[in-house]
């Protein structure tokens, strides 16, 4: 598969020396934009007007992640907006209460959205890229007598904010979890087992991204932006990729969704304009990299915003083994991540990301799953976790209830082995995009808890279970 020349430098996107030229001037006419609608602004009560006729025509610039002016004024009668994306980013501009909506315009394209006789009053003006308008692209249409009053409370405010969202940043239209909720009989946890190394020394691999839409929680399913193997269901958290020290990553990243999005490996050493740049649907690109450190790494979408793009689904992990590691009998991979729900069928909400406000925080992508089906082993039998704190904001106190660490590895070295000293630990810690390992056995048969020990979030979906044994009391199924 060919890799693009398209460099895209919104979030992951990069920018050769004449790219980063472009920018700059790029930054500078925006911020003589900017002055001049101050400018207007202080003589007009907050309003950009549109020059005086029959057919008023205003022009309209997007970019990353702003629509200029922020007001738009008018009088009453036939408009025309002429819209441009200045970006490098695909955008649109929508007015929901017209339905009026350009095309999907890639940067550099201009387009004039005829809106007819508009009547007086105050619209809404968005991009609805997902993601986009809750990003900042939002602005107001003032028409008519309306304008002093609209215009001068947008101005005040910051602009307009989303349809149906409330002072606090969360929709109302939000799906809400049920933690007491049981998953359907045909319900399937996301296997825990952490795959063997990729044979041989040169792995080519193809991974796909796409919108699909999963079940984070019972009775509860999101619209999710994924990462996937070519042939593969998408999943999140995306697929664990492993290797050793020395090996040779050849990834073929193809986009297969509707927007941009792009792919970090932190396990890599590359240049961020290059391999990091995000590509439109239907591009692709190839990633290479050499592994060489070992630990084990998060990759994520790192087009902007990145919070999103993270936070609603894609994010994986990559294990390079360090060398000598010993075997053990079951070895399993743990990735903690928070749930911001949105709208059902709509992406999760970028409003309560930027504030912190998390629905569920959960192991492997879904609430609870290792409480419903426990990880089955026996007592005495050596078990190691990989963990990895993927966030994209919070962090984690790795914690097993009613066992005792015996080994712990964290960011590429051992802080405990067995020795004479006879030391344990209690947790791992981590905050988010780091990870490492927890090596322990079970004394008896019994059920232990999977946690993490900042509890508030046990109680929103970060609990599961190991079961050691035969227990009467364990729930159906397991792994």
């Amino acid at each position: 598969m060919a890799e693009t020349t398209t460099t895209s430098p919104g979030g992951a996107g990069g920018r050769s020396a004449f790219g980063a030229f472009a920018a700059l001037t790029s930054a500078l006419a925006l911020f003589i934009a900017a002055i001049s609608v101050v400018l207007v602004n202080s003589k007009d009560g907050g309003a950009t007007k549109a020059s005086s006729g029959s057919a008023q025509t205003v022009e309209v610039k997007l970019s990353e992640f702003a629509i200029t002016p922020k007001v738009i004024s008018v009088p009453a009668g036939a408009v025309k907006l002429s819209v441009t994306n200045g970006g490098a980013q695909i955008h649109n501009l929508e007015i929901p209460k017209l339905k009026k909506k350009t095309s999907d315009m890639a940067g550099g394209k201009t387009e004039v959205l005829d809106l007819g006789d508009v009547e007086e009053g105050t619209y809404e003006v968005l991009c609805n890229i997902p993601g986009h308008g809750d990003a900042g692209m939002t602005a107001s249409l003032v028409v008519g007598g309306a304008a002093g009053a609209s215009a001068g409370a947008a101005s005040s405010s910051g602009g307009m904010m989303m349809a149906g969202m409330g002072t606090s940043g969360a929709n109302p239209a939000d799906q809400t979890i049920d933690f007491n909720a049981t998953p359907a009989k045909d319900f399937q946890a996301r296997d825990p087992k952490a795959p063997a190394p990729f044979s041989g020394t040169v792995h080519e691999l193809t991974l796909e991204t796409r919108e699909a839409e999963l079940e984070i929680a019972p009775g509860v399913k999101q619209t999710m932006w994924t990462f996937s193997l070519e042939g593969q269901a998408p999943t999140v958290p995306g697929p664990v990729l492993r290797g050793k020290l020395g090996d040779r990553f050849k990834v073929t990243l193809v986009n297969k969704g509707k927007v941009e999005h792009s792919v970090d490996f932190h396990a890599s050493r590359v240049a961020w304009n290059d391999k990091m740049r995000s590509i439109k649907p239907g591009e692709s690109l190839v990633y290479e990299f050499t592994a060489d450190y070992a630990g084990i790494y998060m990759y994520h979408c790192g087009t902007a915003p990145a919070l999103h793009h993270i936070g609603n689904g894609m994010y994986g992990a990559v294990i390079i083994d360090p060398p000598n590691l010993p075997p053990v009998d079951h070895e399993y991979v743990l990735v903690q991540s928070e749930l911001y729900t949105g709208p059902a069928g709509q992406p999760g909400d970028l409003n309560k990301m930027k504030k912190d406000q998390w629905d569920a925080v959960v192991f492997n992508g879904y609430v609870n799953q290792y409480k419903a089906q426990p990880i089955r082993v026996e007592p005495q039998e050596r078990v190691r976790v990989w963990a990895l704190d993927a966030g994209p904001s919070e962090n984690s106190s790795f914690h097993v209830v009613g066992t005792i660490f015996d080994t712990t590895w964290k960011e590429g070295t051992y802080l405990l082995q067995p020795d004479a000293r006879r030391g344990g630990s209690q947790t791992l810690d981590l905050q988010p995009a780091q990870g490492g390992f927890v090596e322990f056995s079970f004394a008896e048969a019994g059920l232990y808890p999977i946690v993490t020990h900042k509890f508030s979030n046990v109680a929103r979906g970060a609990l599961g279970l190991f079961q050691a044994g035969e227990v009467k009391t364990a729930p159906a199924g397991g792994h």
